[in-house]
């Protein structure tokens, strides 16, 4: 793990890391994409076959519920408690996040309602890759029943049994053996199997985010999800809780980035020592070899508030503060999560606390939070204006109307008086 001081070239390359465009994923998903769109179910099972599953047969696309009923009957009850957990505090937290209808009288005779409604069909991206992700499955699924979204449709490349037996838990209807950018092509536009939603969500790898970033002009989505990120920021502390954190995100992939800001060398040098014993515990192929060989690293700023300048400016989608200090904290304006105290484990985060772990990376905290229920509904307003509130407004907005020279907004006023 490499020992750097923060300098502003050092930020300069660690922030310009973030913002090359993945070329070479861009075109692969978009033609995937056009191909999809030409061809339907044809391309998108010979893609399928192409890239999870040589064996796979139109037959196998959706999961039944037999299938489903079958691996929760056979899933352990330490497993099953933990879905029930889990699923427990991310209802209750996205319950809390939900926006709520309100009224309000702006002046005598003009009245303005906030509506809250679902949106009608979403799409829950769950990956499959290394291994079939359990947690992104409640994470996507739970707030989208908060909102009371009518019609939810998974897909998963390859769910293993945990994730066939977490969705009857859930009571999804709609699973689909399908992944990749073939499935976000599919679920934006349809095809003669697969439905077309109205929004994706949930996180995949490098062409999932190309072709999520591509059909947004059409469908909408969550947020793109890049390489995933951890930054602890800490001068004291124990060592050996902080590598632990910056290796369990690691883990995600080998282009994953795992940093400890701090002041003090020495303890950054503790830090290293701490992560490089970790890594040798941990199986050859796991990702965080390679991650924290390319980009982990520690950081030496040679304040606090430059530190702390500096995690704002790269709003990390992790941040952890075991310190716990108040002082500290309210310096931070920008991070997708940000845990306080030294039991604080990230991986809580990931499954259990509550809080949802579809988060922003790459800088996007800097513009919004991770995902809530609020991103499974639409607020609209409606707007009742009487005759006593139509005077009120009337010379006003022709004033405003004629200011901009638009003649016939001025007209629809004048005619009413």
């Amino acid at each position: 793990m490499r020992i750097l001081g923060l300098t502003p070239e050092v930020e300069r390359e660690l922030l310009a890391a973030r913002q090359v465009r993945d070329t070479v994923a861009e075109k692969a998903a978009l033609e995937i994409i056009s191909d999809v769109r030409e061809r339907g179910d044809a391309a998108l099972f010979e893609y399928t076959r192409k890239f999870d599953n040589p064996k796979f047969l139109e037959r196998d696309l959706r999961i039944g519920k037999s299938e489903l009923r079958a691996a929760r009957n056979s899933a352990s009850p330490e497993f099953l408690r933990a879905i029930r957990q889990a699923s427990r505090n991310i209802r209750k937290v996205a319950e809390k996040q939900l926006p709520k209808p309100w009224s309000l009288n702006v002046e005598p005779g003009v009245r303005i309602r906030q509506h809250v409604a679902p949106i009608e069909f979403i799409g829950c991206y769950v990956p499959g890759g290394r291994f079939a992700l359990v947690s992104t499955l409640l994470m996507t699924v739970i707030p989208a029943q908060v909102a009371e979204v009518p019609k939810i449709c998974v897909v998963c490349p390859k769910p293993n049994d945990e994730v066939l037996a977490a969705a009857d838990f859930l009571g999804i209807s709609e699973i689909l053996r399908v992944g990749g950018a073939q499935a976000i092509a599919a679920l934006a536009y349809g095809t003669e199997s697969v439905p077309r939603v109205e929004k994706i969500l949930g996180p995949g790898n490098r062409f999932v985010t190309s072709a999520k970033q591509i059909v947004s002009s059409d469908c909408a989505i969550d947020l793109p999800a890049g390489p995933t990120e951890a930054v602890v920021l800490a001068d004291n502390g124990n060592a050996s809780w902080i590598a632990s954190d910056l290796l369990a995100q690691a883990e995600h992939a080998p282009d994953a980035g795992s940093f400890l800001v701090t002041t003090s060398a020495k303890f950054g040098e503790s830090v290293a020592k701490e992560v490089c014993a970790q890594l040798e515990k941990l199986p050859e192929a796991n990702p965080a070899r390679q991650s924290m060989k390319n980009t982990g690293a520690v950081l030496v700023a040679a304040s606090q508030k430059e530190a702390c300048e500096f995690v704002n400016r790269f709003a990390p989608e992790h941040l952890s503060v075991p310190s716990g200090s108040r002082a500290l904290i309210a310096q931070i304006k920008s991070a997708g999560t940000v845990f306080v105290g030294p039991w604080g484990a990230q991986p809580f985060g990931d499954y259990v606390s509550g809080s949802n772990h579809v988060l922003p990376t790459g800088g996007w905290a800097r513009r919004r939070g991770g995902l809530s229920a609020a991103d499974f509904v639409k607020c609209y307003t409606v707007q009742e204006i009487s005759r006593a509130g139509m005077k009120r407004l009337a010379g006003s907005a022709e004033t405003l109307a004629t200011a901009e020279g638009l003649l016939a907004h001025k007209n629809a006023l004048s005619v009413r008086q």
